[in-house]
């Protein structure tokens, strides 16, 4: 792939399963346990046993390799695994990277999987408790001693930027809060099922990190979601429709850090996913008036926001509007904010139930879904469209 060309990926490949465990706050099982639950169950989801799989690929941040979660789930011989880094930035990569694999000839049936106690075990809301030494720590260094710990207050940074740059207030994230806890409410697999909010709920929630309120923050969760994907042409023949990988990238910005990018000459947007839409629109030979849903990486609403501009749904600082005169479905699943926090590969499996119509929130007609990853870090982003 190039940040200047078209890349030949997109097409070749397709998600054909999805699975997933219960999302609660206390799983009562190991992670392994979790991650082999939610690869069983989208192979199953595919119509495909443990024998077809010869590739898998997770992210850096997990305790279950591919080879133990592989034998644990019944997967013989592997001619592929890979690791994404960046945290949730590393979602849509897992796609893309078992795409490659595919379109190649690498591998022919790959699971993506992703699974965590983030609840009732190592908590990432609770930021920095100890850092080994490296060159990742020592940009932390610059920001820890000034008592910026923990993603909310790294976060809050570019969102007080952006606050000022456009003349806008808080009030302003609290348009994406509503959004996802609506469809949340219809989503009985969400967390926050049967729990909508408003703007004065959002107002009403305590600070955080000023200006973010507790509703502009995800939530935490236990669970596992796993991805398989295959070749387009073979996808036709299994058991579900296709979702296929119309385009996959990856992007990291200018000055790019994981997380306190502060030194760059602009906080008020995110120039890692800037690197991830041209190439997502280049590939596909799609623009944002083509995209039929969105399923935005959300962990902190204000960068909702700004990945609504950087694709160019709408102008900057033009983004809260945007959402709340629902001009875009957004987050149909309800979010990472509403249903659970899975460092969006959640979100990816809501991208195929609309491709399929299968989504508890469908949007009728949906053909093309933007899928994007964990912002704030190098990141990743998907456009998922129907056969054919």
């Amino acid at each position: 792939m190039s940040v200047k060309h078209r890349d030949s990926l997109g097409g070749k490949a397709a998600v054909v399963g999805i699975g997933a465990t219960e999302f609660s706050k206390d799983s009562g099982r190991s992670e392994l346990k979790l991650a082999v639950e939610a690869v069983q169950a989208a192979l199953d989801d595919a119509g495909l046993s443990p024998s077809d799989v010869d590739g898998m690929v997770t992210f850096s941040m997990d305790t279950s390799p591919e080879i133990t979660v592989a034998q644990a789930a019944g997967i013989g011989d592997l001619s592929f695994f890979s690791r994404i880094h960046y945290g949730g930035g590393a979602a849509c990569a897992t796609i893309q990277q078992a795409a490659l694999a595919v379109a190649s000839g690498v591998a022919e049936v790959v699971v993506c999987y992703r699974a965590f106690n983030e609840r009732s075990g190592r908590r990432f809301g609770s930021g920095v408790q100890q850092r080994e030494p490296s060159a990742e720590g020592a940009a932390l260094g610059w920001s820890l001693p000034s008592g910026l710990l923990t993603p909310a207050s790294w976060v809050a940074m570019a969102a007080q930027r952006y606050l000022h740059t456009y003349g806008l207030t808080p009030e302003a994230f609290g348009h994406v809060a509503v959004t996802d806890r609506k469809y949340a409410a219809n989503n009985p697999a969400a967390y926050f099922y049967e729990k909508p909010i408003t703007l004065a709920d959002h107002a009403a929630s305590r600070w955080i990190v000023e200006p973010l309120r507790l509703l502009d923050c995800c939530q935490e969760t236990d669970g596992g979601q796993a991805i398989v994907v295959t070749s387009a042409e073979r996808a036709r023949d299994l058991r579900q429709k296709p979702a296929v990988i119309t385009a996959a990238a990856q992007g990291a910005g200018r000055k790019q850090e994981a997380m306190t990018s502060f030194y760059r000459d602009d906080l008020s947007g995110l120039p890692e996913m800037s690197v991830v839409a041209r190439q997502l629109w280049r590939t596909s030979g799609l623009t944002a008036e083509q995209i039929d849903v969105g399923i935005l990486y959300d962990h902190f609403t204000p960068f909702v926001l700004m990945q609504l501009e950087e694709f160019g749904f709408c102008k900057p600082g033009e983004a809260a509007g945007f959402v709340a005169e629902e001009a875009l479905p957004l987050n149909t699943h309800g979010g990472q904010l509403g249903e659970a926090y899975l460092h969006g590969m959640n979100g990816i499996a809501e991208g195929v139930r609309q491709i399929r119509g299968t989504s508890v929130n469908q949007i009728s007609g949906a053909a093309n879904v933007l899928v994007t990853a964990g912002t704030g870090v190098p990141t990743s982003g998907l456009v998922l469209g129907a056969d054919g």
